[in-house]
């Protein structure tokens, strides 16, 4: 597998000189609670529907569907504790047989060092303070997931679902953020962060940060989808952009509103991707991101609801949605579009062009006669009906305040695109 770059124009990834669209699934669970077999079944799954990463975190995950897993990833102390300066071989050996069995189907590794029940004064390390690794061993333990993982030449999530609210958590991630590329300065990296955290300046600032990764994350309120991608797409510091956790297909919201459907997972894949996201996004799964197993407990129903159990969440049908969504976006060159200002109609329906105004996209999650503020009669003009992943011809009318598509002939979420002849 090439090793991925960052274009010069710092807003995509190249592979081969070639623009490389980041379309990947969460399994972040998987190298503790996954069976061989589960996960050859999942590794081709997942390639026959387009993905070209996993996004996995490197120790167990606080949070997943608890399973007796064996080896753990340290030898103990006297106490019974992992002395996290003493790895235990075996796991990590573990470990690097399921990435060749992700290599072997061209899958790149998108690998999370320290989730943030591990470093200081975190949210989830504050509720789990037994979990927190020592000040002098993250370098250490750093660069031997350097030595053990670096071949397979990986992105780096130094992070997982943290918040930067404090001075010590900042110096201990960038102690990480520092050792992971010094060690493989040729991968890429970036920090996963809550939906409501911020990168503090000293992060930004680090030469050793290659590219911004957000999560929208599993709220009500999905705006954040947009308005995080516009943030960080705006950043003085240019950087490609992912959205990496979208909300989860078949997640729990609000715990009275239901749960994400593959519609949402779109919503948030199209919103992302033409408000600064272009770099790529992540799909989840309510059930494989934890590798859940029927009648297995599993301690965050209350916000999340339920999950299903793995081999039917690798079924739902957001995950085919993600494909065809990066199918679209190779096929027309999408990368080339810079968002623009929404219409006044909702700021839900989100544009894009590219600065030559030959390339215009929109999406809408709904359909409605919607003014789109430019004038698109000299372009040609194709409509996808995404719930179906159909194709149509629009109908567009011309006037002398720009064009208005109207009301399409489907009740689905939509996305135009028009090139200029």
């Amino acid at each position: 597998m090439n090793r991925l770059t960052v274009a010069a124009s710092h807003d995509r990834f190249l592979r081969d000189g070639k623009p490389f669209f980041y379309l990947a699934d969460t399994c972040w669970s998987a190298f503790t609670n996954a069976e061989p077999s589960a996960w050859e079944q999942y590794l081709d799954r997942r390639a026959a529907q387009g993905f070209n990463a996993v996004q996995i975190t490197v120790l167990p995950q606080w949070d997943r569907t608890p399973v007796e897993f064996s080896p753990a990833p340290f030898h103990t102390d006297g106490d019974g504790k992992p002395d996290y300066g003493r790895p235990e071989d075996a796991y990590f050996e573990k470990a690097a047989r399921m990435l060749d069995s992700a290599r072997e189907r061209g899958f790149l590794p998108a690998l999370v060092v320290l989730w943030c029940d591990r470093i200081r004064d975190t949210w989830a390390c504050k509720k789990l303070p037994a979990n927190e690794m020592p000040l002098e061993a993250i370098e250490p333990f750093v660069r031997y997931l350097a030595r053990v993982f670096g071949r397979f030449d990986p992105m780096w999530l130094v992070s997982g679902d943290t918040d930067m609210e404090s001075p010590e958590t900042v110096r201990r991630y960038l102690i990480a953020l520092r050792a992971v590329k010094s060690a493989t300065p040729s991968c890429l990296t970036t920090l996963h962060l809550q939906p409501q955290a911020d990168l503090p300046d000293e992060i930004v600032q680090a030469p050793e940060l290659d590219f911004y990764m957000y999560q929208s994350g599993h709220g009500v309120d999905q705006s954040t989808a947009y308005l995080l991608a516009q943030k960080f797409s705006t950043r003085r510091a240019k950087r490609p952009v992912v959205n990496g956790e979208p909300c989860y297909d078949g997640h729990g919201f609000g715990n009275t509103y239901g749960r994400f459907s593959s519609f949402h997972v779109r919503k948030a894949f199209w919103q992302s991707l033409l408000s600064g996201a272009k770099a790529g996004v992540a799909y989840g799964a309510h059930g494989l991101w934890n590798w859940h197993s029927r009648g297995l407990p599993f301690g965050s129903s209350d916000f999340s609801g339920l999950p299903f159990p793995w081999h039917e969440a690798l079924q739902l049908p957001g995950a085919t949605d993600a494909g065809y969504a990066r199918w679209i976006f190779e096929s027309f060159g999408l990368v080339e579009a810079e968002p623009l200002d929404s219409p006044l109609l909702s700021p839900d329906i989100r544009f894009a062009a590219s600065p030559t105004g030959n390339l215009f996209v929109a999406y809408a999650p709904f359909p409605a006669d919607i003014p789109l503020g430019r004038d698109l009669s000299r372009h040609e003009s194709f409509l996808v009906n995404l719930a179906e992943r159909s194709i149509v011809r629009p109908v567009l009318r011309h006037g002398a305040r720009g064009t208005t598509l109207a009301l399409p002939d489907c009740n689905a979420d939509i996305l135009l695109v028009a090139r200029g002849q």
